[in-house]
């Protein structure tokens, strides 16, 4: 069968592709996945978490119904960050966590992701692993009696987690004026509490768990929303979350939005000013700016790019052995201190920087001078661009007017029914026609 997972878990409109019935066979599939890998074959224990959306409680009902079949224990962290699951998952002897989110997603979306023992998303590998359990699960025994799994109420380890982000705030912030969106999503709690423990002053927006509003007009994908109040009441800087809190945008005093790029500009120069960034090499998706890459190099550094997708920017930092790295988007992660992307924790590393330095984010960002970029989404009925030979023969001769003055990427989104398709170069007059041209062969051929 096609698989079920995608770049992040598996996801669809819950109701619809993502159904009770197929949580249960998960929670089933991957608690006997996580039995098997086991060592110690003890009672099991596995840490869930979920965002505010309305479909959060059935799916968790249906994955707590598999888990415990499957005879593991399952603890409810309730509303919780991504971040916060990888972190607890970790540091508190779980031998797996489950995220129920969609992130970003529209409301109706919701998603299910996998953590193993260390807080590391699955690779492909064991997601296929998941998966043959999923094709075969009437050959694996369920727990019976005294084996069947208990639900244990966890609401107290939230307070872990946000002991640890406070922990990491190096510089005084008493005094900051700082504006936060939360995007009526996991981070509604819990990041307006670190920054105020910090002792900023805080203006907080959408900060109730509405899940029938999370990301509808506010948070990180739609960060003007924080921009105005920025201005309105002067403060020093702002952070706007997607609705599982692993991602932010950050919006400096002036209003200016700066991506994922710009922090990890602003965060990896100040490390390689420092000598803490390892191997004096930062990790980024192939869609992050060529700006980065000079600012990067201008201080002697180097820019490592992976094919897009958080944990694969996670298993590059791992494997080389680096500590800073990202996607545009916001997610950003700081392998020392956590192994996905967190954007609770980001925000205070980029604070951080900020009292260091001590200069304004403004100032800071003029680090990066980034190359003219367009992205464009095509929402399309057939994904497999690859093997459609007029969007090839666009594609490429997009690709051979820019020559070396720029470069064209085109992807599939693994979450949406949309082709993305982003064009970047020196020339920001020629960019405009290359990607309309692109964007329009693949509307006739795939939309």
């Amino acid at each position: 069968m096609p698989s079920i997972f995608g770049t992040d878990g598996v996801r669809g409109v819950a109701n619809r592709e993502l159904t009770p019935e197929l949580a249960l066979k998960l929670g089933l599939a991957g608690g006997r996945y996580l039995l098997d890998k086991k060592q110690n074959p003890a009672r099991t224990k596995v840490l869930i978490g979920r965002d505010t959306r309305l479909s959060g409680d059935m799916l968790e009902s249906a994955l707590v119904a598999g888990l415990t079949a499957a005879g593991l224990d399952v603890y409810l962290g309730g509303i919780l960050p991504t971040p916060a699951v990888a972190y607890l998952t970790r540091t508190e002897d779980f031998s797996g966590g489950v995220m129920i989110s969609a992130s970003h997603n529209p409301i109706a979306d919701n998603g299910i992701k996998f953590f193993n023992a260390d807080g590391n998303k699955l690779t492909d590998e064991q997601e296929n692993q998941i998966e043959a359990y999923l094709e075969n699960g009437e050959k694996y025994a369920r727990a019976e009696g005294e084996e069947v799994g208990n639900k244990i109420e966890a609401l107290r380890l939230k307070e872990k987690y946000l002991d640890f982000l406070c922990s990491k705030a190096k510089g005084d912030f008493t005094g900051y004026k700082v504006v936060l969106d939360t995007a009526y999503g996991a981070a509604w709690e819990i990041a307006p509490r670190v920054w105020e423990r910090l002792g900023a002053d805080v203006i907080s927006l959408h900060d109730s768990p509405a899940g029938e509003k999370i990301n509808y007009q506010c948070g990180s994908t739609h960060p003007q929303v924080i921009r105005e109040i920025i201005l309105e009441v002067g403060a020093d800087f702002g952070f706007a979350f997607d609705g599982d809190a692993d991602r932010v945008i950050a919006i400096d005093e002036g209003g200016n939005e700066l991506d994922g790029d710009y922090i990890m500009a602003i965060c990896g120069c100040h490390l390689l000013k420092t000598g803490e960034l390892a191997n004096r090499t930062l990790v980024a998706t192939k869609y992050s700016n060529q700006g980065l890459k000079e600012a990067l190099q201008n201080l002697g550094g180097e820019l490592l790019l992976t094919q897009n997708g958080d944990r694969y920017v996670f298993e590059a930092l791992k494997g080389k052995k680096l500590n800073l790295g990202g996607e545009k988007s916001g997610h950003i992660i700081f392998l020392e201190e956590n192994t996905t992307g967190d954007g609770i924790l980001t925000s205070i590393m980029l604070a951080n920087v900020i009292s260091s330095e001590q200069e304004k984010l403004s100032q800071l960002a003029q680090v990066m001078k980034p190359w003219p970029q367009l992205l464009r989404n095509v929402e399309v009925k057939n994904k497999e661009w690859k093997d459609n030979l007029r969007v090839q023969e666009v594609i490429t001769r997009a690709e051979n007017s820019l020559g070396d003055r720029g470069r064209l990427l085109v992807r599939a989104s693994g979450t949406e029914p949309v082709i993305r398709v982003m064009v970047e170069g020196k020339e920001e007059k020629i960019l405009g026609g290359i990607l309309d041209d692109v964007v329009g062969v693949i509307e006739e051929e795939l939309g």
